[in-house]
């Protein structure tokens, strides 16, 4: 498998949150190591040879919760576990995040649906769950030898859909433009 950077630059902005702050990150196998005083590593755990002693993304999701994270991640998405992911970005907890193999920010939300359909989840609400808990796609690729952030996307709801308008890519602005600027500039780090 090819590394771009995903969780190198998920963890590099997981190390500017400020000091104080408590980030609860969620995983199947331990890659986050952000720089920052305040981090709960919370892992899967695979049964045992009797079969007892599962631990799931799921039951994690809903011990972080307990932990109060002001920050709550969830790692690698691969599959169904896309429904605790949205499920936790849904729950208040500001600045959540996580990480999704997709070929573009245009085709983020077609990645979710077809993840979201194996943990169960339909399609009207996996985009109703989308539009009130994502904002901002970073799509990160490796061109000869050299990752780096290709684009940056902002949702968009258009009827009963979520799709990603191009804020940013290869270093134009897109029609995303000012909605990313209004995002950040609500969080207090306008452009």
């Amino acid at each position: 498998m090819r590394r771009v950077g995903k969780t190198t630059l998920l963890a590099a902005l997981l190390g500017c949150v400020p000091a104080g702050e408590r980030i609860v990150c969620v995983e199947e196998a331990p890659e986050l190591a952000p720089a920052h005083p305040h981090v709960v590593r919370l892992t899967t755990r695979a049964p045992n040879v009797e079969g007892a002693g599962e631990v799931t993304l799921r039951d994690l999701v809903r011990q972080a919760l307990r932990m109060r994270p002001d920050r709550l991640v969830v790692g690698e998405v691969r599959g169904a576990e896309v429904c605790e992911l949205l499920a936790a970005l849904n729950t208040g907890h500001q600045g959540g995040a996580g990480t999704l193999h997709a070929n573009s920010p245009a085709e983020v939300p077609a990645r979710l649906e077809a993840l979201a359909a194996l943990g169960g989840m339909a399609r009207y609400a996996l985009h109703s769950q989308l539009a009130a808990a994502v904002h901002v796609v970073l799509h990160v690729v490796r061109r000869d030898g050299v990752r780096g952030l290709a684009a940056v996307g902002v949702l968009h709801r258009d009827s009963d859909l979520v799709r990603v308008l191009p804020a940013w890519q290869d270093g134009r602005w897109g029609p995303g433009k000012q909605r990313l600027h209004d995002l950040l500039e609500a969080r207090g780090a306008g452009c």
